[in-house]
């Protein structure tokens, strides 16, 4: 770790620092050669992905349930179980070599009582899949994972009602609040807002976009959908 982070680094991780620091271990060594986490990645592990991440947990309630979209090699979902112990996380994510590695950073960590690992999309999480019932969370976060309006049509069914997306944007998230609020309203999600996260401790803060979930939407129907209730589609 460098020096001139330590000092965040104690504050966001309290005495569970040790396994914070072991995880890092596991980024840059497997996390790098499994090529979950690029080599120019490797030095800035700290500033760039844990603090980052470990950030945001002053955005979450105390003993909630967390579902991780898009987990990849465990941003932000695993840096959040290491911070907080009280949270119940899942990690959710599709390609079988990422949960492969989520799987063994569980285990090698210790942090099997508190965290899980879905290998799917947040599609099948939100219906149930393979032979598991639907994921429903207080918070559903992502990190770097599509823009606002997609996120929301993944994350927003798997947030219980009034639960929220908090998902880590970069400094254009005001921007994209703007250019996707409508399709976020449609998807029952409220009015998206900016929080900055670790202010004075971490420089830059973490930029969070925040979404309630006050409406159940159902699945948008599709075209081809449209067409199957009746044969072929009738031209006017």
């Amino acid at each position: 770790m460098p020096v001139e982070l330590a000092d965040a680094a104690r504050a966001l991780f309290g005495d569970r620092l040790d396994i914070a620091a072991a995880y890092a271990e596991l980024l840059a060594t497997d996390g790098v050669v499994r090529g979950l986490i690029g080599p120019r990645e490797a030095p800035r592990i700290w500033d760039r992905h844990l603090l980052n991440c470990a950030a945001v947990a002053e955005r979450i309630p105390k003993g909630i349930e967390v579902l991780d979209v898009g987990s990849g090699a465990g941003l932000p979902g695993l840096v959040l179980a290491i911070a907080r112990p009280d949270l119940a996380v899942t990690l959710i994510e599709p390609l079988a070599r990422r949960t492969s590695f989520l799987i063994e950073a569980v285990e090698r960590l210790g942090l099997a009582g508190s965290v899980r690992v879905f290998r799917g999309r947040a599609e099948e999480a939100a219906t149930g899949a393979n032979g598991t019932a639907p994921l429903r969370g207080d918070v559903v976060t992502a990190r770097a994972v599509a823009p606002l309006d997609r996120l929301a049509a993944w994350c927003l069914p798997l947030a219980v009602p009034n639960g929220r997306l908090v998902a880590l944007k970069g400094a254009s998230a005001a921007e994209e609040i703007v250019e996707h609020e409508a399709a976020v309203a449609k998807l029952g999600g409220g009015e998206p807002t900016v929080h900055l996260c670790g202010v004075g401790v971490i420089d830059p803060p973490t930029t969070v976009v925040e979404v309630v979930r006050e409406r159940v939407v159902g699945p948008a129907r599709t075209a081809a959908a449209k067409r199957s209730r009746g044969g072929r589609s009738r031209r006017r």
